[in-house]
């Protein structure tokens, strides 16, 4: 069977990682890129396509995808006269695999449909390493018609691949998942820079906290850079996960709520974030705590 075109847009860390997979598997690419041009060049030297506009991107892809970092990149390139909307195909399928407002993707799966296209939202889960080796965790919602003609391509990029319902659903599970893990990353990060100020040593708090039911992978990540000096374990940018946080907290407001629990974890990576350390891992949020607590 001749596999589908696929056009991709946003070729950073992760998004190179899945173009590369793809390239591996067989498809036709066409891509496009940002500043940092390496990821469009490992592509273009396997054998891809370069455009010049999303727009072409479109015109030239049964499905489009996107991994970008944020809703207003997202829009900037679905919209506009060069933008993908402008060339969809009739019948084509865009996926965005980045983490997005549900309501942006609510409004740009309106404009896509009113294209006589499909529009899917599949954010992802795991690191870059998975996706280049196609086992990603892939949360992707939207018409269940349009799900049916990509899950086999999803299926070459992920090992866990979910259809979650209506379109919009896979972000709003997103970022309650990622405010969950940086309420907690951000927990733990405190509570071993508290440790250092009592005179605890970190590796018997651990020890206590992790005999019960406390223990908890995203605790084992803070304890890799607070204990072990290994921050890749959590290989997240303080920058972007206050982005995350800041979503999840922007979508809980436009239903009528004040999120309660996300409230000290956006103040922490904001303030981190101010203090300069927008681009270390979150991991690191150890040493930031530290620093507001005079050690």
């Amino acid at each position: 069977m001749t596999k589908p075109a696929i056009g991709f847009i946003g070729l950073g860390l992760m998004g190179s990682a899945m173009v590369q997979n793809l390239l591996d598997k067989g498809y036709g690419l066409t891509v496009l890129g940002n500043r940092d041009r390496t990821g469009v060049e490992a592509a273009l030297a396997r054998g891809a396509t370069e455009a010049s506009s999303a727009r072409d991107v479109a015109q030239a892809s049964d499905i489009v995808m996107l991994c970008m970092g944020t809703s207003e990149h997202v829009e900037g390139r679905m919209r506009g006269p060069d933008g993908v909307i402008a060339g969809l195909r009739e019948d084509a399928v865009v996926i965005d695999f980045g983490t997005s407002l549900p309501g942006s993707t609510k409004a740009l799966g309106a404009e896509v449909a009113a294209a006589g296209a499909a529009y899917l939202d599949a954010p992802l889960g795991r690191t870059p390493t998975h996706g280049r080796t196609g086992e990603l965790n892939i949360m992707c919602s939207g018409d269940k018609s349009a799900y049916d003609k990509v899950e086999s391509v999803l299926k070459d990029q992920g090992e866990n691949v979910f259809h979650l319902g209506a379109l919009g659903n896979g972000h709003t599970i997103k970022l309650i998942n990622n405010f969950f893990a940086q309420a907690v990353a951000n927990s733990m990060a405190e509570a071993f820079a508290i440790a250092d100020k009592t005179g605890i040593e970190r590796q018997a708090l651990y020890d206590v906290m992790s005999a019960g039911p406390l223990r908890s992978g995203m605790m084992d990540f803070i304890k890799g850079y607070a204990i072990d000096g290994d921050a890749s374990q959590l290989a997240f940018s303080i920058r972007n996960a206050a982005k995350d946080v800041g979503y999840y907290r922007q979508m809980t407001a436009d239903m009528g709520l004040a999120s309660v629990m996300s409230s000290g974890a956006f103040t922490a990576l904001s303030d981190a974030i101010e203090a300069g350390r927008g681009d270390e891992l979150v991991p690191l949020m150890v040493d930031a705590f530290s620093d507001r607590f005079g050690q």
